[in-house]
């Protein structure tokens, strides 16, 4: 498990972590998989419920993501503001978060995964990935080289955290 934990943030982490903080994180994750009550009790700090919709080592892994990896918003034009901060101002966005604004959701999911998928071209560009169970937004997702894309898909399917590209799961969410 602590392997696959390392792999998957290291993927979805996209160069932007240090191997000793993806370390650190899949260990706690494995450690909070394998012994909830143990984890808890060794890092009586963590604000864990039994209600949360998701198992403590999941939490574990989504609550230590910077958020420069893991993205929240309850708006789409918040979700794409975010994104756009986490690069440098040497990347260059032909849409503005404002114009998301007003916008119907499936339209400006569109419009952000063209733009994510015209991005560093050697890796296929990126595509948003709606990751684990939002707890305090209505968004929550991680950008994935699209390359990495099938790798990530069976990793978290591997680890127990929901996961799937964004567009392709509004688009299908909203023909039923």
């Amino acid at each position: 498990m602590e392997q696959s934990l390392v792999e998957l943030i290291t993927l979805i982490s996209s160069g932007c972590m240090s191997e000793a903080d993806i370390a650190r994180i899949a260990a706690e994750a494995a450690q909070a998989y394998a012994d909830p009550e143990a984890f808890l009790a060794a890092n009586p700090d963590i604000n864990y419920d039994d209600d949360f919709p998701i198992p403590l080592g999941e939490w574990v892994v989504v609550g230590s993501l910077p958020d420069t990896v893991l993205f929240q918003a309850d708006r789409y034009d918040e979700l794409f503001e975010r994104i756009t901060g986490s690069f440098s101002d040497a990347v260059t966005f032909t849409i503005k978060p404002r114009q998301l604004a007003k916008v119907e959701a499936l339209r400006a999911l569109n419009s952000i995964q063209v733009q994510l998928s015209s991005l560093y071209p050697e890796k296929g560009g990126y595509v948003l990935v709606d990751f684990s169970e939002p707890l305090d937004d209505e968004l929550q997702c991680v950008l994935v080289y699209t390359c990495d894309l099938p790798r990530v898909m069976a990793l978290a399917v591997e680890v127990g955290i929901a996961a799937a590209p964004a567009y392709e799961s509004l688009r299908a969410a909203l023909a039923t």
